[in-house]
């Protein structure tokens, strides 16, 4: 759960983003198995960079 935080910490810093939709996203990939923060981030870049 560590490497969740991460993620959405690092997220909302860097975009900007709510925080409640990045962290329904990143829950939704960790759920599905990604454990890295590192790569949850990179995901969650990329999906906020698209909305």
């Amino acid at each position: 759960m560590e490497a969740q935080k991460t993620a959405v910490d690092a997220i909302v810093v860097l975009t900007g983003c709510d925080r409640d939709a990045v962290a329904a996203f990143i829950r939704r990939i960790y759920l599905a198995g990604v454990r890295d923060p590192k790569r949850l981030t990179f995901k969650g870049l990329q999906e906020m960079g698209r909305g």
